[in-house]
């Protein structure tokens, strides 16, 4: 007798976008063309200088380092410093990554957690935190305060993931959030992972470029008492530089975890090519371009906002970031149907998470052209 075949691969749930395949359908049959404005990649082109770099280092014959080449490591000490009012940060404690979403989806493990431990990510959340948890072979548990635990699951928690500027909602915290999450995580030994990778792109109050206020990080001295203990924060270039290909991101804070990190990925040969190394080097010492593509988000988001609101949605936090997070007070699949109707895709929110039933994600990554369409098409449905 043949036994069966054992069974191979990972016990994870289906990818949630293949669910949107008849609502894209849909959008694709208006006569002016679809308007996709439910995945946030970036549209624009990947700046110049950044381009010249990735071709100035393309003889990369010689395997690249995981730690990072000490240049770019003290180019992202630099940034910190000078865009996000974090200064100090030893180049040692900062690692590049091969984007942030696999930094996400692999920390939990490369931390050592295990079945029994918890890991704790926002209540409306990007899916990978639940994923990363669960290749660990934790448990995910959704709040946006430790306070909202039961005291047997706040006692296993390990690791808390928070996400300012968020996505999809757009919502921020503000020093004293942080702060006060940085001390609960303290009290019972847990790690915060802090992803900003929104974090240039803040809007009204937040606007550094129009009178707010930065966007602080979980690394700014008024958070962390002076010590990283503890604490990592996550950036990506793929939205401000729109680097989204490239896969450039990097890590940063406690000596030890950082190292720890460093070792581990040695061994499993997670390394970002040299050459993306130093095309990440290059965009963060040019502020310039980052600037310049916020001013092309903030035009299209000044277009589109209203826009929805005429066609009956409440905006809701959206204080920074690509997205506006909205509603129109009925089941969030009725809303993705009405847009695609019109030719637009927008994204569910009930992929982040049952908090995000009824909402849906409008991102700002069109061109102007297919925004100005999807502003045209709202304002006419009226």
């Amino acid at each position: 007798m043949i036994s069966a075949a054992p069974a191979f691969g990972l016990n994870l749930p289906d990818y949630p976008w293949e669910a949107m395949a008849p609502y894209v359908a849909k959008a694709a049959e208006h006569p002016g063309g679809v308007v996709n404005l439910s995945i946030g990649t970036p549209v624009d082109p990947t700046p110049e200088l950044v381009r010249e770099a990735l071709a100035g280092a393309a003889d990369a014959h010689g395997y690249p380092t995981v730690h990072g080449t000490e240049a770019l490591r003290e180019a992202v000490s630099t940034w910190f410093a000078t865009r996000r009012g974090v200064p100090g940060i030893d180049p040692r404690d900062v690692l590049p990554t091969v984007g942030s979403k696999e930094l996400v989806a692999w920390l939990p493990f490369l931390l050592g957690l295990s079945a029994g431990d918890v890991v704790v990510r926002p209540t409306v959340a990007y899916p990978t935190y639940d994923i990363g948890a669960m290749l660990a072979g934790a448990t995910a548990v959704a709040a946006d305060n430790l306070d909202e635990l039961d005291p047997a699951t706040r006692a296993r928690v390990r690791l808390i993931w928070i996400n300012s500027p968020g996505n999809p909602t757009g919502s921020v915290r503000d020093v004293e959030s942080l702060r006060q999450i940085v001390a609960q995580a303290r009290e019972i030994g847990a790690v915060v992972a802090s992803d900003e990778c929104y974090a240039e792109l803040g809007w009204g109050e937040w606007d550094a470029q129009r009178g707010g206020e930065a966007v602080p990080s979980i690394l700014d001295p008024g958070v962390t008492g002076g010590s990283t203990d503890g604490l990592l924060c996550v950036y990506s270039l793929s939205k401000q530089s729109n680097l989204a290909g490239y896969r450039a991101a990097f890590v940063a804070g406690d000596s030890s975890i950082v190292a720890n990190l460093v070792n581990s990925r040695k061994h499993a040969g997670m390394i970002v090519p040299y050459p993306v190394q130093e095309a990440m080097r290059i965009a963060l010492g040019d502020a310039g371009h980052v600037l310049a593509q916020k001013d092309r988000y903030r035009g299209r988001r000044e277009r589109l906002l209203p826009a929805l609101q005429n066609f009956g949605l409440e905006i809701h936090e959206s204080k920074a970031g690509l997205y506006l997070w909205s509603t129109a007070g009925e089941a969030t699949w009725d809303t993705v149907q009405r847009f695609a109707d019109l030719g637009i895709v927008v994204g569910p929110g009930v992929f982040y998470g049952d908090a995000g039933n009824g909402f849906i994600r409008v991102a700002l990554t069109g061109t102007d052209e297919r925004i100005d369409a999807a502003v045209e098409r709202l304002n006419s449905a009226r």
